[in-house]
């Protein structure tokens, strides 16, 4: 039972999810209702399923939520802030009650009390006197728009052994409107024959209801695999009403095992009922199949443990290992059929890389209700208006960049908030809109992903950055920087110009912080402001941590992988000409290129080489030379970490295994020419 459980806990943090970004949408559109319905299944999907898996708890609480909602639906009660409010914490509850099902913490349970009674009297005084509810009741039946659905229902015999009771499904139905059940139990062995752990009982029912097909269907929801289940319309009005009409299908019942979706049909034609449309009535379901549309929505996609997607990432990660090693096995040994198996199994590895990519993907989507969130609850808090926005959010990263990259984006975006976005009164002494605005923009740039968060708020000031930065003796006072060094002083460990210290921010803790959670994961950050205009921080990564497409390079006996999305182009040119440059200058193709003699910098002796290589990489804007001895060719490199010891080393990636059995260091080129120009330039100071 503990694996259905912990199946229902994902399920349920889905749902729960699905509906706060839901309570966020409607509350830029309070008279959406289709954000209503989806609001209304979602609590109600909650609501079974807590019920069928003994989240009791979770089950109550939510079923009042929905009796609020249900009363939204109906026009009885209109969404106002108060109400979302109180709904969203109502949500924060749910995510808890999912762990501490039986509240053994004291303040969770008196937290659920306080909440469960709060709901219970919204409920009661909606704000409608008795008259005007009579109105509205009235109003409903004379535009009564339910119909009638009838439902085959038959269980598996085996359904028990997965702790679910059929009879709490059909108890469920009647919470959809007004049923009539038939229970079947001429399936039911002779009494020596009974297995008491089987299900011999089916049903057949009429639902009258103003819900659609999907609503009936999401009772089964947990259980299509198990039954059969047929679902159709026979009527587009409430054919319980007609006494006829149920007396002669009771008498059916009661002649034969079952009654029949045929019969009911022809049964409500005698009658002169409207007939459902032709066209629908010959898409009727036979008792051996189930709602097609259920099951199609069953099958399009699976949920997968995190464990096997990394178990997967592992073993292909071997498999191109493996693969190098019989690639060059196949080289040496000239063997013209194992030079063609080796090429095939390239390309299948190849392949199978590239789907496991696509898998262990996630759209940027996934982290936007949080930040909703936090920019609602937090400009609320501050007494500021701020509109949050994205764009790009289909945006795919690792899944394991994605859990890194959560908390420093909350970071930054409390920053934005806090520092950057001002309040409304000053915002109009600058003769700027009340409502603050900050965007997220996600895009691919090559092989990386750009994230993008700009503020229209009050921005930095580089003055009074720098002078903060001399006072704490970061920088000597005669420093001259550039702006964007400046800017970058903010990163420093326990910098802060905040003259007030609050619960937000402000401590001098967190920049450093974000920058070295996006260091682990091999991204950088740039930061740009406009005083009084605004401030953009652009974060770049890569697509994934695990495999890269890299360029093998050589230096004396060492072996080096560079980043292919960094390289331009390669040139081959003469020693001569790379020892014997003014100010590390060369000209390639009439233009003069900065480089780095990569030999010089790693501390390598002089080598005799009279041809050596330079690889052309794309730095901010520029494009700069990395000389290397060899380029030996494209290689898919398996990131290996290099472990504790070299943890502070920034510009070596990690190491990949080649096909030999010795180790290449990936280098990152950002970095190295970053370091390399800062040691650069305290050399000539």
């Amino acid at each position: 039972m503990d694996k259905f459980k912990n199946k229902f806990r994902e399920e349920a943090a889905d749902h729960i999810n699905d509906l706060e970004d839901a309570l966020l949408l409607i509350e830029k559109d309070k008279g959406n209702k289709e954000l209503v319905e989806r609001i209304f299944r979602s609590m109600h999907s909650l609501k079974g399923g807590g019920a069928m898996f003994g989240f009791t708890m979770l089950s109550e609480f939510t079923h009042n939520l929905e009796n609020l909602y249900d009363r939204v639906r109906s026009g009885k009660m209109k969404v106002t802030r108060d109400l979302l409010d109180m709904t969203l914490a109502s949500v924060d509850h749910m995510k808890l009650l999912l762990a501490d099902e039986g509240l053994d913490e004291p303040d969770f349970k008196s937290r659920h009390l306080n909440l469960s009674l709060q709901i219970k009297k919204y409920v009661e005084n909606d704000g409608e006197d008795t008259e005007l509810r009579e109105k509205n009741d009235d109003a409903d039946l004379a535009k009564d728009n339910s119909k009638t659905f009838y439902i085959y229902f038959e269980p598996n015999q085996d359904i028990f052994n997965d702790g679910t009771n059929p009879l709490f499904l059909v108890d469920e139905l009647h919470s959809l409107g007004e049923c009539k059940v038939f229970a079947h139990f001429n399936k039911v062995p002779e009494l020596k024959n009974i297995d008491v752990t089987k299900c011999y009982t089916y049903w057949e029912m009429l639902v009258v209801t103003q819900e659609n097909v999907n609503a009936i269907s999401d009772v089964f929801i947990f259980v299509e695999d198990q039954c059969e289940l047929e679902i159709m319309e026979v009527s587009d009005k409430n054919i319980l009403t007609n006494e006829q009409i149920v007396s002669e299908i009771e008498k059916l019942a009661e002649e034969r095992k079952d009654v029949g979706i045929n019969e009911i049909q022809q049964i409500i034609k005698k009658y002169s009922i409207k007939e459902k449309k032709e066209e629908k009535l010959e898409h009727i379901i036979s008792k051996k199949e189930k709602l097609p549309s259920v099951k199609e929505n069953v099958i399009s996609s699976i949920r997968v443990s995190s464990n096997k997607l990394d178990q997967l990432m592992n073993l292909v990660s071997e498999l191109v290992t493996t693969q190098a090693r019989l690639s060059l096995y196949a080289e040496e040994s000239g063997q013209p059929e194992l030079v063609t198996i080796a090429e095939n199994v390239q390309k299948l590895s190849r392949q199978l890389r590239d789907n496991a990519f696509d898998i262990v993907l996630v759209p940027i989507e996934t982290m936007l209700t949080r930040f909703q969130r936090l920019v609602r609850d937090l400009s609320k808090e501050l007494n500021k208006v701020v509109v949050f926005t994205a764009e790009g959010a289909d945006t795919e990263l690792d899944k394991t960049i994605i859990e890194t990259l959560t908390d420093p984006l909350l970071h930054i975006l409390r920053n934005c908030i806090d520092h950057g976005i001002e309040n409304p009164e000053t915002r109009k002494k600058l003769n700027k809109p009340e409502e603050g605005k900050i965007l997220l923009k996600a895009f691919y740039s090559g092989a990386n992903v750009h994230i993008q968060i700009h503020d229209d708020g009050a921005g930095m000031d580089v003055e009074k950055i720098k002078a903060k930065a001399i006072e704490k003796e970061l920088i000597s006072p005669d420093a001259n920087l550039t702006k964007k060094e400046i800017l970058d002083l903010v990163f420093l460990p326990g910098f802060s110009t905040a003259t007030n210290v609050t619960d937000v921010s402000g401590r001098g803790v967190g920049m450093d912080v974000v920058k070295r959670k996006l260091t682990e994961i091999r991204g950088e950050v740039e930061l740009d402001s406009e005083l009084n205009v605004g401030t953009t921080l652009t974060i770049k990564l890569p697509l994934t941590l695990s495999i890269i497409d890299g360029l093998l390079v050589k230096i004396a006996h060492n072996h080096y992988i560079l980043p292919l999305s960094s390289v331009n182009k390669i040139y081959a040119t003469e020693h001569e000409k790379v020892v014997n440059t003014y100010n590390n200058l060369i000209v390639l193709d009439g233009d003069q290129i900065p480089f780095y003699y990569l030999r010089e910098e790693f501390g390598l002796p002089e080598g005799e080489q009279d041809i050596e290589q330079v690889i052309i990489v794309s730095y901010e804007d520029r494009s700069i030379g990395l000389v290397v001895d060899e380029v030996i060719g494209e290689y898919q490199a398996v990131l290996k970490s290099l472990g504790k010891m070299y943890k502070k080393q920034e510009i070596i990636s990690g190491a990949t295994i080649l096909g030999d059995g010795t180790v290449a260091l990936v280098v990152d080129t950002n970095k190295i020419i970053s370091q390399f120009s800062e040691v650069k330039i305290k050399k000539e100071n």
